[in-house]
């Protein structure tokens, strides 16, 4: 049955809105929304199976995306594939460079960074290049959609310690705003900001007409991931193993819980819903924690590194690890409900729609899950 898809212009003028895209049928973006706290009001399956498992051919770091009912998704050899709902491969093209950054979606484009510093848009339809912009270095993290009344900009970080914006719809340049060290995550959006962190240990707040920078806070460690931000508070985390929590109107950290002496990087985007933040670690764990006060919840134990960012429901976690497996735990308790030994590393971000959930293993493989 084909997924009845639903677009939603938010035009509220003077500010910035969420991605334009339905979140509970679309998954424009890796982490859902432009907000970036993978949530999904969409209930996952209690006990999902295996519903097809299409191999590439080629290893990937990236995370799927969804629109209309195809995922999309990049190679780290760089070929961009559009898979079919059945797992059929609709068409794939090569982007001219490797890749492990997850593609964004916007409109009937499909935007995707590359490591030879360039974002190239792509027809969704034909896999067509339409235009590529070109940065000095690498492009690690997605792209992002801010819009304004009528104004929309396209925003991405690069290694050549720039946030660049861009035209969405021609990739001319409309502003870039210089950092002192590698852009490496997504910038998120949210109320008439973009917050971003970067490996110069700084987390920046911009103004998205102009670029100009608001506001920015040290941590002292590099910050490899993006942050995810509700409301006016922002959640992330550092290479040291710190989580914070943001105040953006005050400035001030609402919480911080320190790395313990076993703790170990945090490359993932926290999760953020239902009063939970969820964070998965390099020491194996992963973490729950009350949003509000940042006190510890509960934490559950893999066998393997976490560098990948969890996805939550209103009742469940689903996330994967290094160790090969793919879990799903209760969002208040973290007791396992499932899992799914998918024989291969898992760094890559699940995109949930209804009925289903889409997620990549490090050797290349695409895995859809739902119900029979």
């Amino acid at each position: 049955m084909k997924l009845i898809t639903t677009i939603i212009l938010f035009l509220i003028t003077g500010t910035v809105n969420l991605f334009s895209q339905k979140p509970t049928i679309e998954w424009p973006i890796f982490r859902g929304e432009s907000n970036l706290t993978g949530f999904s009001s969409n209930e996952l399956p209690s006990t999902p199976v295996l519903l097809w498992n299409l191999p590439t051919g080629s290893g990937s770091k990236s995370s799927p995306v969804v629109s209309e009912g195809t995922i999309y998704f990049v190679s780290m050899k760089g070929t961009l594939f559009a898979v079919s709902p059945d797992g059929k491969i609709k068409w794939k093209i090569e982007t001219g460079s490797a890749s492990e950054a997850p593609p964004m979606i916007y409109g009937d484009k499909i935007y995707i960074g590359s490591n030879d510093g360039n974002m190239r848009a792509f027809d969704k339809a034909s896999g067509r290049l339409i235009w590529s912009y070109g940065t000095d270095s690498q492009i690690s993290g997605s792209a992002n959609i801010w819009t304004s009344g009528k104004r929309t900009g396209m925003i991405f970080g690069s290694y050549d310690y720039f946030l660049h914006c861009v035209d969405p719809q021609t990739g001319k340049p409309l502003w870039k705003l210089e950092t002192e060290n590698y852009v490496n995550g997504t910038p998120a959006v949210m109320n008439n900001r973009i917050v971003f962190g970067g490996c110069d240990g700084m987390v920046r707040i911009a103004d998205p007409l102009t670029g100009k920078e608001r506001n920015k806070f040290e941590t002292g460690g590099y910050i490899a991931a993006s942050p995810s931000i509700s409301g006016e508070r922002a959640w992330f985390g550092d290479y040291d193993g710190n989580l914070y929590c943001l105040d953006m109107i005050t400035g001030k950290m609402v919480w911080k819980v320190p790395a313990d002496g076993e703790s170990g990087a945090i490359m993932a985007i926290p999760a953020a819903g239902n009063n939970m933040v969820i964070v998965g670690n390099e020491d194996k764990y992963i973490y729950g924690y009350d949003a509000g006060t940042g006190k510890l919840a509960w934490k559950f134990r893999t066998n393997g590194r976490i560098t990948g960012s969890a996805v939550i429901t209103p009742s469940k976690v689903l996330i994967g690890s290094m160790d090969g497996y793919i879990y799903m735990l209760g969002l208040k308790d973290g007791n396992k409900m499932w899992s799914f030994n998918a024989g291969a590393p898992v760094s890559s971000s699940p995109a949930i729609i209804p009925g289903r959930f889409y997620i990549l293993t490090e050797d290349g493989r695409l895995l859809a899950f739902g119900t029979k």
